[in-house]
């Protein structure tokens, strides 16, 4: 059992956020303190930050969670090795898993069961991953866009330390890794328009409009990015998470256009239009960035907003048609070629939603819960 001090040290990331490096402040991204968007996010306040996780926790409405099992093609180890390169497989929210070169890079790792601090507590998957953690191929590297629970399990990253060559993170979060045990000679840190080669393919770190932080102490001590991936002639942009912004833009010219992006378009909601896009905003930065194919990720995995769990897919995909743009929207653990992409089913067509959950509190439905003697 973890002990308290423990636990609190790893939820309020005490050392990361006492951590100053002097790189840090020779960022344009940080302002002597802690990092920032280009653009200043417009304050919130305490008032509407609380009536805003009051409405998430205890009034969220209809739909929100499927009751039905999503489609999921599970995957071996032994089908990843004999995949042809420049495979591409979504395994859940932002998880996506990229065969280049014969070898393997994992996004945003999150295997837990929640996106949370909690191991009874906060989002729970709707799916289980297409292919166990235990499972997966020995990894060239992991790309991480920033530090929030939904992109950045701890558990998953320690048990892919042994079997990952190189970890590729914006400034600040290596820190967290190597605080974690992983061996910072993996860690390899960037600001915007920093990058590397590995392996002959091309690693950018790019701009991105967010916020970071894994506690109410720690608020932007991490840096936030998307990232560009380029192999020869193929072009791969992955978001992480952000708002809409002029960035994109930015990003097409500089470093498009794109064959495949992989674009937010979940957890949305108006409470918090500046750090995730709405399906409008999705299709739109697609379009700024020079994009060939869009592939929505930052869904169908977790309840992170209040719409309905399918609504980012139907959106997105209606908003492609009018606007003419190449939409795939692969099922999870569904093989994608980054070479001759296809469509893909609108598979969430079948799947049944719940109603919402009931109105109690999280200390009542965690004393059911261990009634059930079973976690949520």
């Amino acid at each position: 059992m973890t002990s308290l001090p423990a636990l609190v040290h790893r939820m309020l990331g005490v050392s990361a956020a006492k951590r100053s490096r002097a790189s840090f402040h020779q960022s344009p991204q940080h302002d002597g303190e802690r990092f920032r968007n280009v653009k200043p996010r417009p304050a919130q306040g305490l008032r509407k930050t609380l009536g805003l996780a009051w409405t998430m926790l205890f009034n969220k409405p209809r739909g929100t969670v499927p009751t039905d099992s999503l489609p999921v093609e599970t995957l071996t180890r032994e089908q990843l090795h004999a995949a042809p390169d420049r495979s591409l497989y979504r395994l859940g929210h932002s998880t996506m898993l990229l065969k280049l070169r014969d070898k393997f890079w994992l996004t945003d790792p999150v295997f837990a069961e929640r996106a949370s601090p909690f191991r009874n507590l906060g989002p729970k998957r709707f799916h289980a991953p297409p292919v166990a953690l235990a499972d997966l191929p020995p990894l060239h590297g992991v790309i991480l866009s920033h530090d929030h629970y939904d992109h950045l399990d701890r558990e998953t990253v320690i048990a892919l330390a042994q079997r990952t060559e190189v970890f590729l993170t914006p400034l600040g979060v290596g820190d967290r890794l190597i605080e974690w045990g992983i061996d910072a000679a993996k860690v390899r840190q960037f600001d915007w328009w920093e990058g590397t080669e590995v392996e002959g393919i091309q690693f950018t770190a790019t701009p991105a409009q967010h916020f970071s932080g894994r506690s109410l102490f720690d608020g932007n001590r991490t840096l936030w990015a998307s990232w560009v991936i380029v192999d020869n002639d193929l072009r791969v942009f992955f978001s992480g998470d952000t708002g809409y912004f002029d960035g994109f833009s930015t990003i097409g010219e500089r470093l498009g256009p794109f064959d495949v992006t992989l674009v937010e378009t979940g957890a949305y909601d108006a409470m918090w239009p500046y750090v995730h896009m709405h399906p409008e905003e999705t299709v739109q930065a697609h379009i700024d960035l020079r994009g060939r194919w869009l592939v929505p990720i930052h869904n169908g995995t977790f309840d992170l907003a209040m719409h309905r769990w399918q609504e980012p897919f139907e959106r997105v995909t209606g908003l492609a048609l009018a606007r003419g743009v190449a939409l795939s929207t692969p099922r999870m653990g569904e093989r994608l070629d980054l070479n001759a992409v296809h469509r893909g089913d609108r598979w969430w067509r079948n799947v049944a939603e719940t109603v919402a959950a009931p109105k109690a509190s999280w200390r009542l439905c965690a004393s059911r819960q261990a009634e059930r003697g079973k976690p949520s």
